[in-house]
C-alpha cells in the first residue's frame, strides 16, 4: 500500500474562489455606496471613483478595507450584476447613465 499526498491544489482552488467572492462584494458595495449618494452618475465616472477607492483602500467615510488593484472589466463585471439584480438601473433615455 502507498499513501499518496494530501491534494493542496483543491484547497488553494477553493481560497482562491474565496477571495475572488471578497472582491466582488467590496466592488459592489462600493458601486452602490457611490451611487446612493451620487442617485446618479455616468458609468465611466463610476469606474473612475470605484477604482480610486480600491487603490486608496476607502470604503467610504470611517470605513477602510486592505486596498487592491481592481480593474474595469471587474467594476463593469458588478456593473452588469447589479444591474441584472435590480440594485441599479439604467436611465431610459441615456443608458450610459446609471442611476441607484
Amino acid at each position: 500500500l502507498r499513501l499518496l499526498p494530501r491534494q493542496r491544489y483543491l484547497q488553494a482552488e477553493k481560497a482562491e474562489v474565496s477571495a475572488l467572492e471578497r472582491k466582488r462584494n467590496i466592488l459592489c458595495c462600493l458601486i452602490t455606496r457611490i451611487l446612493k449618494v451620487e442617485k446618479q452618475l455616468h458609468i465611466d465616472n463610476l469606474v473612475f471613483r470605484v477604482t480610486d477607492a480600491c487603490q486608496k483602500g476607502e470604503l467610504g467615510p470611517g470605513l477602510q478595507f486592505l486596498s487592491f488593484r481592481c480593474h474595469s472589466v471587474d467594476v463593469l463585471s458588478c456593473v452588469l450584476r447589479l444591474l441584472n439584480q435590480g440594485y441599479v438601473r439604467r436611465q431610459v433615455e441615456r443608458p450610459h447613465v446609471l442611476e441607484y
